[in-house]
Order: C-alpha cells, then sequence, then structure tokens
C-alpha cells in the first residue's frame, strides 16, 4: 500500500482483496488488514507529498514544463489542481482517497498546496482505512470462492484492456485536438 501511494502504480483492488482472503484463512484480522492498509498508504503518501511540498518548482514544475506534453499534463492543469485543493481542501483529500487511479497521485498536488501536514495525515489515513477495509471485507466475503473466481475475471480481462485503452484514447485525443477559437 506504501509503494502505491509514493506514485507508483500498484494497484491496492489486488492487495487488499487478497489481504482479506488471508483474514478468511484466519491469518489476520479484518481490522488489522484496514490499519495497516491505511498505514502503508499514509507513509506512501508522505513521500508523494513531500515531493511536491519541497521539490514543487525544482522537481515537479521543471517536470511538467520538460516532459508535460509526454505525460499529457500542462501546467494550466497542474495550476487546477492546486486551486481546488485550496478551494476544497478536506472534502478533496478524503473522497479522493477511495478514487481508484487518483488515490495513487492526490499527495503530490497536496504537497504543492501546502496543506498542513497533520490534517493531511489525519485525512489520508482516514479515507485509506475505508478503502483498505472495504476491499479486505470483499476478499474476506470470497473467501473459499477465492480460487473458483479466477476464472471468472480472467473472462474481463480484455474488456477492461479495452475501456483502460478507450480511456486513454479519448484522453490523448483531446489533450492533442487543436482549440478551435
Amino acid at each position: 500500500m506504501a509503494i502505491e501511494s509514493a506514485l507508483i502504480p500498484l494497484p491496492s483492488e489486488i492487495i487488499m482483496p487478497f489481504s482479506g482472503y488471508l483474514v478468511f484463512a484466519g491469518k489476520f484480522t479484518l481490522l488489522g488488514v484496514a490499519i495497516a492498509g491505511a498505514l502503508g498508504n499514509v507513509i506512501g503518501s508522505l513521500a508523494a507529498y513531500g515531493l511536491g511540498y519541497w521539490g514543487h518548482e525544482k522537481v515537479v514544475r521543471r517536470f511538467v514544463r520538460r516532459f508535460g506534453k509526454w505525460i499529457l499534463l500542462t501546467e494550466e492543469e497542474l495550476d487546477k489542481a492546486e486551486n481546488l485543493l485550496h478551494k476544497y481542501k478536506d472534502t478533496v483529500v478524503l473522497g479522493s482517497r477511495v478514487l481508484p487511479g487518483v488515490r495513487t497521485v492526490i499527495s503530490l498536488p497536496c504537497g504543492i498546496a501546502r496543506l498542513p501536514l497533520g490534517r493531511f495525515i489525519v485525512l489520508t489515513f482516514a479515507g485509506s482505512f475505508v478503502w483498505s477495509y472495504f476491499l479486505a471485507w470483499v476478499g474476506f466475503k470470497l473467501g473459499e470462492n477465492w480460487k473458483s473466481i479466477g476464472p471468472y475475471f480472467h473472462k474481463f480481462d480484455a474488456l477492461i484492456i479495452a475501456v483502460v485503452i478507450g480511456v486513454i484514447g479519448f484522453y490523448i485525443y483531446r489533450k492533442l485536438k487543436p482549440c478551435k477559437s
């Protein structure tokens, strides 16, 4: 969970349900798994927060200026994220912790916006705890069917890949489409 929150895409949607299965198998407790997941998120999020906080101009902005066109991120979009955080602070941080994809990167703009560290930690832990508990609970409920559901998930692999490629394609199209004035 720390790896995912440190801007490295390792999905919690895989880690936490399997942890829930281990709860079912009697190796852990659901509460313990959820707390461990939330603490891992806080640790990884602190790395991304620190990068945004101390490396805002020297690292993040310079990176976006230099490579933004390749990662499809502009300085204006970075500014919009920062303004959104200034305006809605707690709601954005807490809500983003339960949104796949967003939850991985939200700490960086939190650091850029200089959200108070104590508040950031509390909101990150609270939102991550809810997400971790939910995903672990799903794995726990799947319990004895864990091995038998694998083939069903594999049937959706092609669909998931097609949807992801479609969303990325649409995003790239929108970013590269010339603006009409």
